[in-house]
């Protein structure tokens, strides 16, 4: 039998083995985190528990459900047993040794959250203030390629991760973690495990303000955020047209269902000047971020154009605030940093 079927096999069985005190299988509750076959056998599980009779089942569960697969193979079965993360039910916990956590979100994909995340980090850097950028968006994560970011984190003696230190920013990401072509392949337990360690288990040190970027959308990375991080507030990020509108408004929506206040909502793309005639074109429409931030009575931040110079500093990993200040965008960005600042003195 090749080992691509005998790997089938392995996880058909799994699938049909349910998690203690639950009916939902260990396959679908993303408890199997992976499976090699070698000479022998060895299936690695990670479960959220503070009960130690959970582990033992489990092992128990699995060789059990693998009898008879084996063949010749010693089948091993690996336990990480983790401390589960904080319910919903409670209140949220700050994170050691930082003010204020500012959540960057958008509605949709393909708005230039990310790009927003970096500059206005890097803004509010060059103010004087000790800034983390966390990015949140796992499966799609942006951030540490536009700060040229390429090393891997290294932990402590205590095993926690020290975040990556690159143009006065403290920086995680999960491109950080993952080869260039190599894709997040998780599911939802796992991703709401990852998430908290890049919040909980990252050495960010004594910060003025964390950043995150959060991924697009209102999925369970949004809802752990916001349930287990006291947030001062979130920067919703759009562009003109109506399509990004409509979901501009979900974002807004959730962050008012969980409490968190609107700092604001930045309007990006919002025009193009032609460098020959230096005429104004509205690609993507006029004014719908300020119509909507009014509409929503949430303060409007402004809005940044579209600008070759932004693409050639992201993909060169500088952020275009620093890489070209002169430029309208960057002038934008850093107005934006100065309009966010006084609410952060508060705290």
């Amino acid at each position: 039998m090749s080992i691509s079927a005998l790997e089938q096999q392995i996880r058909d069985a799994l699938s049909k083995v349910p998690y203690p005190g639950f009916s939902r299988d260990i396959i679908s509750f993303g408890v199997v985190h992976g499976i090699t076959i070698g000479e022998n056998i060895a299936v690695q599980l990670v479960v959220a528990t503070n009960d130690t009779g959970v582990a033992t089942e489990l092992r128990d569960r699995v060789s059990k459900a693998l009898e008879g697969l084996a063949e010749d193979r010693r089948v091993s079965v690996l336990i990480d047993v983790q401390a589960p993360v904080q319910s919903a039910g409670q209140a949220p916990v700050p994170i050691s040794g930082v003010k204020h956590v500012i959540a960057v979100a958008s509605g949709k994909g393909g708005v230039g959250k990310s790009m927003v995340a970096v500059n206005l980090a890097s803004a509010l850097a060059s103010s004087g203030l000790m800034v983390g950028l966390c990015d949140c968006d796992l499966y799609g994560p942006s951030v540490a390629m536009m700060c040229g970011a390429r090393e891997r984190p290294v932990a402590d003696q205590e095993g926690n991760i020290l975040p990556v230190v690159r143009h006065g920013l403290r920086i995680m990401s999960m491109g950080l973690l993952l080869e260039d072509d190599s894709p997040a392949v998780l599911r939802g337990p796992m991703v709401t495990r990852y998430t908290q360690q890049f919040l909980r288990n990252v050495v960010w040190g004594e910060l003025d303000v964390l950043l995150l970027d959060l991924p697009p959308g209102t999925g369970d990375i949004q809802l752990t955020i916001v349930q287990t991080v006291p947030l001062a507030g979130a920067v919703i990020v759009t562009t003109p047209q109506e399509v990004a509108l409509i979901d501009a408004r979900k974002a807004v929506a959730m962050f008012g269902k969980t409490n968190v206040s609107i700092l604001g909502i930045i309007e990006n793309m919002a025009y193009f000047i032609a460098p020959g005639d230096g005429s104004r074109h509205e690609i993507f429409g006029n004014g719908g971020g300020k119509k909507e931030a009014e509409t929503l009575g949430v303060p409007f931040l402004g809005s940044i154009p579209l600008d070759p110079e932004i693409r050639i500093a992201s993909d060169a990993g500088t952020p275009f605030v620093l890489h070209q200040p002169s430029l309208q965008a960057s002038q934008e960005i850093q107005r934006i940093a100065k309009l966010l600042i006084p609410s952060l003195m508060k705290g």
